[in-house]
């Protein structure tokens, strides 16, 4: 299982990628913004995950889930975004916009854990 782990913060990307490892999750990919996700993806097609903040430069992590969306070969990739941005509004522009599943910061490992068996079809 390859993960694609975006977010501005080197913090926040190192407490995700350090509890997927937790989790047994061992093939990491990480990038800064979503423009570089891009890249990323592009450059690894066989990425299976893909969990976003929002608020980045360059690119945000909504406009990476709706230009990953418009490709046929990512339309059914999992897609989690972990943000601060909680609200009501916010949360179903996220989901219109092709995301699987979200997560409000602050979150504990178990939160995440849940939501990514939850877009995996697994129990948690």
């Amino acid at each position: 299982m390859k993960i694609l782990v975006v977010d501005d913060s080197s913090t926040m990307r190192r407490i995700i990628k350090n509890t997927l490892n937790r989790l047994g999750y061992t093939e990491l990919f990480d990038a800064e913004d979503g423009a570089k996700a891009w890249d990323v993806l592009s450059a690894n097609p066989e990425i299976d995950v893909l969990i976003t903040d929002w608020n980045m430069p360059e690119m945000n992590g909504l406009e990476l889930v709706q230009k990953v969306r418009a490709e046929e070969r990512y339309i059914d990739m999992p897609i989690i975004m972990v943000t601060t941005e909680g609200g009501k509004t916010e949360v179903i522009t996220a989901l219109k916009a092709g995301v699987n599943n979200y997560i409000v910061k602050p979150f504990t490992p178990q939160v995440l854990k849940e939501k990514l068996a939850a877009v995996l079809g697994e129990e948690s």
